[in-house]
């Protein structure tokens, strides 16, 4: 599945406090879910291995690393777990870096909340504003991360330019 995403990752100070801003607004708790990311080396982009116990998916993406909202193009395979994938993975292209994290995931409409707690890192906000039909267009992508910027009161500052794998590549010295 081809996925166009507009979205934003941002430092959190008070997951509670983010999270109290959203529900008013009744979105669609999915629920709370352990990840482990398993990226592996890759010529270009991104490859990553989603290990929940409500998320499980091969996800290759492609995306700036720019501290603000972006535009994220995404090759998604969703799967039951399986060993034998993370094995041929492992064994074909190595493993860069695993990301672990407690995820809280809400849904309005096309809009993903996440509500991330990462080993090692600490606490972080992500909103995706989701086109899988090619419907909704890039521009209301960007009008809806822009609505719940404002609505989460996330300033420039707050924005994280890097994926979590390269966070964590940064503070262990191996990017």
């Amino acid at each position: 599945m081809s996925i166009i995403n507009f979205e934003f990752k941002a430092k959190a100070e008070n997951l509670a406090m983010l999270e109290s801003k959203l529900l008013p607004l009744n979105p669609k708790f999915i629920g709370e879910d352990n990840q482990t990311d398993t990226y592996f080396n890759v010529a270009s982009g991104r490859l990553k291995l989603r290990e929940g116990n409500i998320e499980n998916s091969l996800i290759y993406y492609e995306r700036e690393n720019t501290a603000d909202a972006k535009q994220s193009n995404i090759l998604l395979y969703k799967h039951n777990p399986d060993k034998v994938l993370k094995d041929i993975l492992t064994r074909v292209n190595g493993i860069k870096v695993v990301v672990n994290k407690k995820r809280k995931i809400y849904f309005i409409d096309n809009v993903k909340f996440h509500f991330d707690s990462v080993d090692g890192l600490g606490n972080f906000i992500e909103v995706e504003a989701i086109d899988e039909t090619g419907e909704i267009g890039i521009e209301k992508l960007k009008e809806q991360c822009n609505q719940y910027t404002i609505l989460f009161g996330i300033k420039q500052s707050d924005f994280i330019a890097d994926s979590y794998s390269d966070l964590l590549l940064q503070k262990t010295g191996n990017d």
